[in-house]
């Protein structure tokens, strides 16, 4: 499979292009590549598609950021599920809905010249919040949620119909679940075939009803997903599991479940992409002296040592202990950054060490800045 392009590639537009900006790029790609200019052309439907595809996410507020953010791996995805994003892919009838919108023309519903597949209804979307610990973002994880949605009436089986006895050739397309306009359009008189409106392209009509659905082919039900989530996902990225959102009127093709992420808070490591980072408070003495510090990873806790003269800002990087990459591009680290814990009050006798230790040679002047790796720290945090 090629790999996809970039979206502001396919319309031509910078990375800071404003809403009008975008919506001029793809009335221009949509003109060049329309399939009524191109009849037969599979090259140019494709592209026709492309652009279609990146203007439904660049248009988007909320898609574009994620796009902008994640790329095409906050879109879509693989191993029954993706990030966001259009999950089924773009039939040319959805196309030409959002073609219309832009142009103000009459494309709603139309399939391109030549036909293709039947329309059929559709199911909603569902979204669905899983909160994940840190633990689980690193390994992956299976949840299973009761959702109630629409389901599948079972008593006749999705079809609204009585038996299978209750249908009529539709009289409006004549069974061919298509009817054939002539409009005006910027390319003149085109002549489009668009799916039925009485039967939506199945040819034919319900004649007795089921009592139990009263035709709609759905009920209200609760079912148990499983849901495989992927090691290295982040907070705000969505986990869409295909087919397992409402339920579609009359046996059609149910909507998407999307599982939207979010993190729960730990309270000793930090996420910083796929690094993690931990504030290790020593005392004053340990980093003189030097010693041994339990310090928390995503397993568990592990034993580091200290070096004598150890400054305050120090980072400590444990490679490879941070998250997994959710694109498999390695893993991240655990930074430990060293902060010195000074003791709020001091009675007599610890006051008389202090003062006695304050009068030897290397305790009269303060180290230099660049020995307290401040940059280091600086780089740690804004890099």
């Amino acid at each position: 499979m090629a790999e996809k392009r970039d979206y502001y590639e396919v319309l031509g537009v910078e990375r800071n292009a404003n809403a009008d900006e975008i919506k001029k790029a793809y009335r221009k790609a949509a003109i060049k590549y329309h399939p009524d200019k191109n009849p037969g052309d599979a090259e140019a439907e494709e592209k026709f598609k492309e652009a279609a595809e990146a203007y439904d996410v660049l248009s988007n507020e909320e898609k574009r950021a994620r796009y902008d953010q994640f790329g095409h791996a906050g879109m879509s995805g693989a191993a029954g599920g993706g990030f966001g994003g259009f999950g089924g892919g773009f039939s040319m009838e959805d196309i030409f809905s959002q073609f219309g919108d832009i142009f103000g023309g009459h494309f709603g519903g139309f399939s391109s010249r030549g036909g293709g597949g039947r329309r059929v209804n559709r199911g909603s979307d569902i979204r669905v919040k899983v909160k994940l610990t840190l633990q689980e973002i690193a390994n992956g994880t299976t949840k299973k949620l009761k959702i109630n949605k629409t389901i599948a009436c079972d008593k006749c089986g999705g079809t609204g119909a009585k038996d299978s006895s209750s249908y009529a050739t539709c009289s409006t397309c004549n069974g061919s679940g298509y009817v054939t306009r002539v409009e005006n359009s910027f390319f003149g008189r085109i002549q489009t075939q668009g799916v039925c409106p009485t039967c939506s392209g199945t040819g034919k009509v319900i004649t007795a009803k089921c009592d139990k659905c009263s035709g709609e082919g759905v009920v209200r039900g609760d079912e148990v997903v499983e849901i495989k989530i992927p090691a290295g996902v982040g907070e705000g990225m969505a986990v869409t599991v295909s087919g397992k959102g409402n339920a579609a009127r009359q046996g059609g093709v149910n909507g998407d479940l999307l599982v939207m992420i979010e993190e729960e808070r730990n309270p000793e490591l930090v996420r910083d992409g796929n690094d993690l980072i931990h504030n290790l408070n020593l005392p004053v003495t340990t980093c003189l002296l030097g010693g041994e510090v339990e310090v928390p990873t995503i397993d568990g806790r592990v034993k580091i040592k200290i070096a004598p003269g150890t400054h305050a800002g120090k980072v400590l990087r444990l490679r490879g202990k941070g998250l997994p990459d959710v694109n498999g591009y390695g893993r991240g680290d655990i930074m430990i950054v060293v902060d010195i814990t000074i003791p709020d009050a001091l009675n007599s006798e610890e006051r008389k060490l202090v003062e006695k230790l304050a009068e030897q040679p290397h305790f009269k002047k303060a180290e230099s800045v660049d020995k307290q790796n401040i940059f280091e720290r600086m780089r740690s945090f804004f890099r």
